[in-house]
Order: structure tokens, then C-alpha cells, then sequence
């Protein structure tokens, strides 16, 4: 129990060490690595583990139906869920609990004067969160041994050269807007991945690609 308190905080400071280090794909797989100890979970296991009473005929059962995550869950009608699961009202009212509080999150960005970047400049991107449900509160992880809070990570990476550029971490409530800049680099086109990273639960991760065209420093005489 104390030990994977405290591992969660410690993975929580490898992100950091490996963000300021600039390490992109060592600090997705610490955000991910959080994810699992969290729900006792390997990333190659179904994201149908993590609701309570799901064992592995149920998620057999789902899998053949071509419902493969959480997402897929909520979206069954009750009826045709129940039939699938053939699980008791209690049970069910567990799998509904978690649901509601599985995070369901509107993302949308916007690249500040994006037609007018220049090399040397600032490059800020503004992001906005939504969360769909209502329904907040401690993580639902059975295995978990103590109460935490959901957070999150928003970063900026070039998936090519393996570099993160600009990271934030954040509590969601209902809605937030997160500001997230770095210097743009030399001219040309440049491009770049933005990604939502829970530190909780599994499969509610989300990524977006885009480009900035950087224009060449701008001189004196532009200035004048």
C-alpha cells in the first residue's frame, strides 16, 4: 500500500525530470506507466479491465461484439448492455458509477496568429477542455489502495526528432483552458503532436497533429 503511493508520486517526478530534459517518448511512457500502477493494468490488456465486475469471459463476450472500450460501453443502449454483461442490478449500478466517472473530455486548440509565426518568436497554442459529465470525483480503481485525484498532462512534441517542447499539468473539473508556447524554430514547415495524457485511467488519451509554417526572423527594417 505505501508502496504504490508513493510510486505514483515518484512517476509524477520522472515526468518532470524527463520534460525538462525534453525526452518525448520516455515522458508518454511515465504518464502511461502512471496509468497502469493506478489500475493495476499492463498496456497490452484490454481498457475493459478497468470497470469493476469485468472479468475475462466478459470482456471475451464484448471484444466478439466489437465493444472494445469504455467509450463503447457507455454508448450501448441499457438493455442491450445488460444482455451483453449478464451481470446483477448491483453489479451493473457499479459498472454505471464508473462510467459516469470515466473522463469523457472535449478537447479543441487554436494556434494564436498561426499565418504570422517567426522564427525566434513565440509559438502559443490555447487549449480548451470540457469535461461531458457532470459526475467528478476520486478515481474509481479497485486495486488501487488509497483515494487519489484524476490529473492530467497537456504537452507539445515533435514525434520525429523524439523532442517534448512545451508541457502542462492540470486538474479538470468541468472546463479549463490551458496556454501552452514555445520559440518557433527556423523557417519552414514544422510539425508537431499535441497530447492529452491522463495519469489514471487507461484509453481516454488524446492526440492531435498540426503544423506551423515559420516565417524568417523578422529584421530591424521589418520592425521599422
Amino acid at each position: 500500500e505505501e508502496i504504490l503511493s508513493k510510486a505514483i508520486r515518484l512517476i509524477q517526478a520522472c515526468v518532470d525530470v524527463l520534460s525538462s530534459n525534453g525526452w518525448l517518448g520516455p515522458a508518454l511512457a511515465a504518464m502511461e506507466l502512471a496509468q497502469m500502477v493506478t489500475q493495476a493494468m499492463w498496456s497490452k490488456d484490454s481498457y475493459l479491465k478497468q470497470p469493476p465486475h469485468f472479468t475475462s469471459e466478459h470482456i471475451k463476450r464484448c471484444t466478439d461484439k466489437g465493444v472494445e472500450s469504455v467509450f463503447d460501453i457507455m454508448e450501448m443502449e441499457d438493455e442491450e448492455r445488460n444482455a451483453l454483461l449478464q451481470l446483477s442490478d448491483s453489479q451493473i449500478a457499479d459498472v454505471a458509477r464508473f462510467c459516469n466517472r470515466y473522463p469523457n473530455i472535449e478537447l479543441s486548440y487554436e494556434v494564436v496568429d498561426k499565418d504570422s509565426i517567426r522564427s525566434g518568436g513565440p509559438v502559443v497554442v490555447l487549449v480548451q477542455l470540457e469535461r461531458e459529465e457532470e459526475v467528478t470525483g476520486p478515481v474509481i480503481a479497485p486495486l488501487f489502495p488509497q483515494k487519489r485525484e484524476e490529473g492530467w498532462w497537456v504537452v507539445i512534441g515533435d514525434a520525429k526528432s523524439n523532442s517534448l517542447i512545451s508541457i502542462k499539468r492540470l486538474t479538470l473539473q468541468q472546463k479549463a483552458k490551458v496556454k501552452l508556447d514555445f520559440v518557433a524554430p527556423a523557417t519552414g514547415a514544422h510539425n508537431y503532436t499535441l497530447y492529452f495524457m491522463s495519469d489514471a485511467y487507461m484509453g481516454c488519451d488524446q492526440e492531435y497533429k498540426f503544423s506551423v509554417d515559420v516565417k524568417e526572423a523578422e529584421t530591424d527594417s521589418d520592425s521599422d
